[in-house]
């Protein structure tokens, strides 16, 4: 028997102690004192000399002695274990009070961290998250496609079985999403068409062509802009909704609760969300290009001098029923991306807060991102087919 422990004389019913015994294949390490966070220093240390002490034996934590241990202490002790648990030898703690053995049972349930491994080369590092990301990104698109899977096979059973369809919860969705969204769209929509107008004035003056700013204006925002512009605000202001509202409901564990009582989540929350994306955000794009429209006039007007008639028909003969319904064809997927990945995140959202405040930001992004590739590959589409 031998203790590992220095402790000052009137102190020793407060500072830690450890006193190791040996006895066959087993060590003892038989625990005193207050193992708190006022001692952490003496705690880390002898928490240290206990892991060498186990050596190729079994280590057995005994609590009889400690009279007060709180969280600290619980944590150091728990980490030992699993310190001596790495080297393939046996670590248990005995005589541990009921308080006791709820503190190392709440600590042991929260599980360790892994250390994350010193960088050795900055290019190899690089590498290695470069590759990491293209393997996330192969994942999302793997969960996404099964999650659509699963959104078409609800929107089937509500077909087949209209009672389940919750008609109030997508009146009710549509209204965030369409309704109050229309403010900020106009308002964000019109700044823009005046400034593409301003701007294309700016150049077209140089060639005597003003009023070719008119086209200009006109295809450039009934294809790209407003569709475009639109659902990036919707991803910013919806979507990031949603994934904050379902992530909330999956830490308070209310999902869990609707699948106790029988309800399908997918029924219930997804499909309203994203139906109610289906139907506002194309009524938006027509909105947004409305008002992008009217703001291009009222700049021609002030810095082309084009009067409004001659906007309206320069309009009609630049566009036809083709240009505006390319930005309306492209609505209704850009909704279904948002709207897949805004609650396909907000369920990925663990038991805290900086969980929720990171999927709602990897939401936000990953729409965005997802929007501007789709339209990409529209605008190669509608290209090559002429349209």
């Amino acid at each position: 028997m031998r203790n590992i422990s220095t402790v000052a004389q009137g102190t020793l019913t407060q500072e830690p102690e450890a006193r190791i015994e040996r006895s066959g294949d087993e060590v003892s390490a038989l625990l005193s004192g207050h193992w708190t966070a006022e001692h952490s220093g003496k705690i880390e240390t002898l928490a240290k000399e206990l892991t060498e002490e186990g050596g190729e034996h079994r280590l057995i934590i005994d609590l009889s002695g400690v009279k007060r241990l709180d969280t600290l202490g619980a944590w150091v002790l728990d980490r030992t274990r699993h310190e001596v648990g790495s080297r393939n030898m046996a670590a248990d703690f005995v005589n541990a009070s009921p308080e006791q053995q709820i503190l190392l049972n709440e600590v042991a349930y929260r599980g360790f961290q892994e250390q994350k491994p010193k960088k050795q080369s900055r290019f190899v590092d690089f590498l290695v998250d470069v590759g990491r990301t293209v393997s996330d990104a192969w994942k999302d698109l793997v969960s996404g496609t099964a999650f659509l899977g699963e959104l078409l096979m609800a929107l089937l059973r509500v077909i087949l079985n209209p009672r389940r369809f919750r008609f109030p919860a997508v009146v009710h969705q549509l209204e965030q999403v369409a309704y109050r969204g229309v403010p900020i769209i106009v308002l964000i929509s019109f700044l823009v068409g005046c400034i593409v107008s301003q701007q294309g004035i700016f150049q077209l003056v140089r060639f005597g062509a003003t009023p070719f700013v008119v086209d200009l204006i006109g295809i450039l925002i009934l294809r790209e802009l407003a569709v475009l512009l639109t659902s990036i605000m919707v991803a910013g202001r919806s979507g990031s909704a949603f994934t904050a509202e379902i992530g909330s409901m999956k830490m308070r564990e209310e999902i869990d609760a609707l699948r106790v009582m029988g309800l399908d989540p997918m029924e219930v929350l997804i499909v309203p969300r994203i139906l109610a994306l289906l139907i506002g955000l194309p009524l938006l794009t027509f909105i947004s290009s409305i008002a992008a429209l009217a703001g291009g006039a009222l700049t021609g007007l002030v810095y082309g001098g084009i009067s409004l008639d001659v906007f309206l028909s320069r309009l009609q003969a630049a566009v036809s029923l083709n240009t505006f319904l390319v930005g309306l064809i492209k609505a209704p997927f850009m909704a279904l991306v948002i709207g897949i990945i805004a609650t396909l995140e907000g369920l990925a959202v663990e038991g805290s807060a900086e969980s929720l405040g990171r999927r709602v930001t990897s939401s936000v992004v990953k729409s965005i991102f997802m929007v501007i590739v789709l339209d990409g590959l529209f605008a190669m589409f509608f290209a090559a087919i002429k349209y």
